[in-house]
């Protein structure tokens, strides 16, 4: 191989010496007309011109080619010498790749007309290039695999001393990737005094300099230059451009982050479960890794089975990936709970909620029942029922229960109440809290003694609450007197009878009643009778005592006495009974007549 190097090197040196001693052996008139037949540059690795070929009227005449490829009709009208290629060094980066060994470029040679559609705007006093004439120059740089660049270059053939002329460089990019950081290098002869460029150069000595930052696939980008020949020697312009194919090796840089949401009821009632819910994101780039949520529950808080901390694995996020989890806790009191959650995973990402705030309520249920302490038989018992909700939460579904005593009757209540079984039955709905309800229920006791009423009220999330009234019934006992004579008037010598009749019209037994009558003087005691028995001392009947006399039940007495002498008589009746605390009189007149 390296003998194959020193060869070719050997080879292009006698060339170049050829090509020189040619020139220099050419009259003016030839070298006039091999500059009317143009010129055909191509640069090699290292920017350098490696050899001028004179191109031909039928290579000007031809259309325009592909730049990649030489068609074999110019491989054999203009042969290419070039310089042996060296070996590329690549400098050390952090990234590293194999060098690959560099190929000599074929060149190739277009017409104006063919690389250059329109020609380029000259102004006043400017020389247009014809499109039969000129110099041509196309090349391609370096290499088809790292990025090639076309440079297509028309000058006039010949211009006169301060003349003003202007030439076009085309530079186009014949890849399908973006060619960054490109370079154009013109260096002028010292007989041309540059006027000006569109786009603007850079000017270092007899060097113009054009910067293009990218040049995109299959894009081209064209440089005006002008100005002016200032001397007899011929203008030699050489063309050098460079650009960057860059071999990226890319690492993804990643910035996990995390994103932890708490929701929570703002109020829950203390029986009720609490849902709680979290949602961690990944709202960063890479993966989080061992992602974990980590609750501590506040005091008076816990999971439905007793512990107070909530330890939650999320696994591995996604960029972009999100976890949800749901909750049960329960409260043990009443009271506001305020607390956060954290998410943190195993490369020390970390994410706090936001405080959620629940208040847990309870409703608390107070039940009254009011009636008389003390109530005669025979008169209607009523009873008031009160419930209140003393809580801090609403009492749901409040219900109230009066259950029926025994020994009552005539059941009455207020509207709303339902019959079940033995019992009075109210819906009263939602009792906020400090709202009260009142029913009201009434019956008739049918016997004395102790009339027990007990009343319950329930509600949601509350305590069943019960209240009683006990009520002692009592009769009373009303003895009513009646004292009639059965005969009136009564003649003198003959008898009359009073009847004496007792009755109790009250509620309750009337006991140890006892009747005494007192005789006028004008009458004469004959015999008596009744419900017990009676005796006589002076003018006085008294009956022994009846032990006792139930409700609605009577008693009757019966006295006969005889007129002794005419005249109005009077027979007087006293009762005595245990209930009546004075006697109960009565006095009943008797007409006596004489014949």
């Amino acid at each position: 191989m390296k003998k194959v190097w020193i060869v070719s090197f050997l080879v292009f040196l006698a060339l170049v010496s050829g090509c020189k001693t040619a020139d220099r052996a050419q009259s003016p008139l030839e070298q006039s007309r091999s500059s009317r037949a143009g010129r055909s540059y191509f640069w090699d690795k290292d920017l350098r011109p490696a050899i001028a070929v004179p191109g031909t009227a039928a290579a000007r005449t031809e259309p325009a080619v592909q730049p990649v490829q030489t068609p074999p009709e110019r491989q054999s009208t203009s042969p290419v010498i070039s310089e042996p290629v060296r070996p590329v060094t690549t400098r050390s980066e952090l990234v590293t790749a194999s060098v690959e060994q560099l190929s000599p470029v074929q060149p190739h040679y277009v017409t104006p007309a063919a690389t250059y559609e329109n020609k380029p705007a000259l102004g006043p006093g400017l020389v247009a290039v014809s499109e039969a004439g000129g110099h041509i120059l196309s090349i391609t740089y370096p290499r088809p695999e790292f990025g090639m660049l076309q440079v297509d270059k028309t000058m006039p053939e010949e211009v006169r001393i301060d003349t003003p002329f202007a030439y076009v460089i085309k530079v186009t990019n014949l890849t399908e990737v973006m060619l960054t950081d490109v370079v154009i290098t013109e260096t002028v002869s010292n007989n041309f005094q540059f006027q000006g460029s569109d786009p603007t150069a850079v000017t270092e000595g007899n060097k113009l300099v054009w910067e293009i930052d990218s040049l995109g696939p299959r894009a081209s980008k064209s440089i005006r230059i002008s100005g002016v020949a200032t001397g007899p020697r011929q203008l030699e312009h050489c063309t050098a451009v460079t650009h960057t194919v860059r071999d990226c090796s890319i690492v993804k840089v990643v910035e996990p982050s995390l994103e932890l949401a708490k929701m929570a009821p703002t109020e829950a009632l203390l029986c009720e479960p609490i849902a709680v819910d979290f949602v961690v994101t990944n709202t960063g780039t890479g993966t989080a890794e061992n992602v974990q949520i980590v609750d501590t529950l506040p005091s008076g808080m816990q999971t439905v089975d007793g512990k107070g901390k909530i330890v939650l694995d999320a696994g591995t996020l996604a960029s972009g990936e999100s976890r949800r989890f749901s909750i049960k806790l329960r409260a043990t009191r009443t009271g506001a709970y305020i607390n956060k959650a954290i998410a943190t995973s195993a490369s020390g990402l970390k994410a706090e909620s936001e405080a959620t705030l629940t208040t847990v309520r309870q409703p608390t249920l107070v039940l009254t029942k009011s009636g008389p302490q003390r109530q005669f038989l025979g008169r209607s018992l009523t009873y008031e029922i009160t419930v209140v909700n003393k809580g801090d939460g609403p009492a749901r579904d409040t219900v109230v229960e009066d259950m029926i005593p025994p020994g009552v009757t005539s059941v009455e209540a207020t509207s709303g109440a339902q019959f079940s079984g033995s019992k009075l039955i109210w819906q009263l709905g939602t009792l906020e809290p400090n709202v009260s309800k009142t029913v009201r229920v009434s019956y008739m006791p049918t016997k004395e003694g102790d009339v027990m009423a007990t009343a319950t009220a329930t509600a949601y999330c509350a305590e069943t609450v019960t209240a009683s009234a006990k009520t002692s019934i009592s009769g009373i006992a009303a003895a009513r007197l009646e004292v009639v004579d059965l005969e009136d008037p009564v003649e003198v010598g003959n008898t009359t009878t009073y009847l004496i009749t007792v009755t109790n019209q009250g509620s309750a037994a009337d006991t140890n009643l006892r009747i005494v009558c007192a005789l006028d003087d004008n009458l004469q005691y004959v015999s008596s009778a009744g419900a017990t028995a009676g005796s006589i001392m002076g003018k006085t009947v008294s009956f022994a005592p009846l032990r006792s006399l139930e409700p609605k039940a009577k008693a009757t007495w019966r006295v006969v006495v005889r007129g002794a002498r005419a005249g109005d008589v009077r027979l007087k009746v006293t009762m005595h009974t245990d209930q009546l605390a004075l006697p109960v009189e009565h006095t009943e007149v008797t007409h006596i007549y004489q014949q």
